[in-house]
This record gives structure tokens, sequence and C-alpha cells, in this order.
């Protein structure tokens, strides 16, 4: 049986796709003809199904932005990214100014990619993990037999690597063989954001957190902010391509209450960031 992909499908709509594909082929037309060197490098971080796709249309708005998704062949294989002197000949060639790269399966290496790209910074989505293990349910699974794996100390693959000693133990101690795999993808959505504190990444000013309902329901404002770290200038249609997602925050079916506390109170520790409460 073939596994579905660790990233789930692309939810946009065909035209958007299209509209989106031929705005970037027109970008990279109007880049070639006046290349200008990196100045930046920008990653996109966050635990799937939070709204990262989302926020790269936002990025990829920008006459100076060229944007890799982990689709991109020429800077990932199976989702994950290329080794670092692939991404470094990429931004090497890159004719923006802001060279933008996913990093969802490499949340444990945003200090050290920023460090190796300086100057870099890195946006990290956060959604609501109800909404985010809702959407993650449909789009992939397995989310039970992963969390026996890393409650064991498996660290093979992207989903336990960098995975703290605490984590690990929080997921031994809160596993159950008849969980629910919304209960599963609530623990992931737990051991891939908790990276963002134990890589101290609060208190490095290369980090923004992004939150994925502010985004939706307020995305001037947010669209301002984002653009205004990255020292990018806002044009209209920034704004014009963030429209109304869903954003439910009901409690899956089948989530215990020890694991919806523990999402709870590492949501409530971003949201008492000090980019955490915009007004």
């Amino acid at each position: 049986m073939n596994a579905r992909p660790a990233t789930g499908h692309d939810a946009r709509s065909l035209p958007v796709r299209i509209r989106h594909a031929l705005w970037r082929r027109g970008k990279a037309l109007r880049q070639r003809v006046r290349p200008r060197p990196v100045a930046q490098h920008v990653f996109v971080a966050g635990m799937q199904r939070s709204g990262t796709n989302l926020l790269m249309d936002v990025l990829d708005a920008s006459l100076a932005t060229q944007v890799f998704h982990e689709t991109d062949p020429r800077a990932f294989e199976r989702y994950e990214m290329r080794d670092l002197a692939v991404i470094r000949s990429l931004a090497q060639a890159s004719p923006a100014p802001v060279f933008v790269i996913k990093a969802l399966c490499e949340l444990d290496r945003i200090r050290a990619l920023m460090d190796a790209f300086s100057p870099a910074k890195t946006l990290w989505m956060v959604r609501d993990w109800r909404d985010s293990a809702s959407s993650a349910i449909k789009s992939f699974g397995n989310f039970v037999p992963q969390w026996r794996r890393l409650a064991h100390g498996d660290a093979a693959d992207w989903r336990g690597r960098g995975m703290s000693p605490a984590t690990r133990e929080l997921l031994a101690a809160l596993y159950r063989p008849d969980a629910s795999e919304a209960e599963g993808a609530a623990i992931m959505w737990f051991y891939r954001n908790a990276l963002f504190f134990e890589q101290l990444l609060a208190a490095d000013r290369r980090v923004l957190p992004v939150f994925y309902e502010d985004l939706v329901r307020d995305p001037a404002r947010e669209v301002a902010v984002v653009y205004d770290f990255l020292g990018l200038p806002v044009s209209a249609g920034v704004v014009a391509r963030i429209h109304a997602r869903s954003v439910r925050h009901h409690t899956p079916e089948g989530v215990s209450a020890p694991v919806a506390a523990l999402c709870d109170e590492l949501h409530a520790r971003f949201r008492a960031l000090p980019s955490g409460g915009r007004k």
C-alpha cells in the first residue's frame, strides 16, 4: 500500500494554482531580465496543515521573492530539503533578492539553517491544534503507529529528529495503542511545534511566529507585519490572495483530555510571546 505524502495535498483550487503559476512565470521572466543578488534568505516553517501554503502565496506575491515549495524537485526530495550545497547553489543562482524556501521537515534545524544562510529570517506558522489536526487526518494518516515508534526512541526520520528527551518521555507516558488518529495528529502538532521553544527561537529576533487565524481574519494587518519583518514593500495584490478559510476550533473527536491540555498549553505559550498577541 502506498503511503500518503508526508505533507498532504495542495488544497487550493485548480484555477488558483494556475493563476499563481502564471504569476510566477511572469515574475521569473522579469527577474531574469533584471536580476538582483540575494540579500536575504527566508525559511517558512511550521507543522504540516498549518497554513504554510497560504503564507508562501503571500510571499510569492512580491516581485522581490523567489519561492521554493516542498514539492519542487530542484530543492526537495520526498518533501525533505536537499543537501545544503544544493540549496546554496539555488540561492546563489536566484535572480531575486529574497530567497524563500519551505522548511517543514527541517524544524529541528531552523537555527542552523539561518546561521548557514545568513542573512536569514524564519516565519514560523502556527495554527490552532484543533483545526490543524482535523485537516491533517483528512490529508494523511498513520499517526498512532508513528507515535508509538517515536515514544520507543526511534529517530530514523524527520519526525523524531531533534526531539528532546523530555518530549519523548511525554509521548511515552501518553501513548495508548487504542488512541484515535485525531489524537495522534494532535500529538504530532505538539512535538513538532515544541521544537520552536526547545531551539530557543522565541528569543531569536530573526524569527517571527505567524498565526493562521490572525492572517485570515485580519490579512491587511498581518501581511503588513510579515512584509515589514522581511523589509518588503506591500502592494494591494498581496492581501487579495487571502480569502476566508476554516477557523473552527472544535476539538476533533477522540482526543483525550491530557493530550488536549498539553496542546492547549503549548498554543498558549505561542500566544504569550511578545508578537503573539498583536492587537
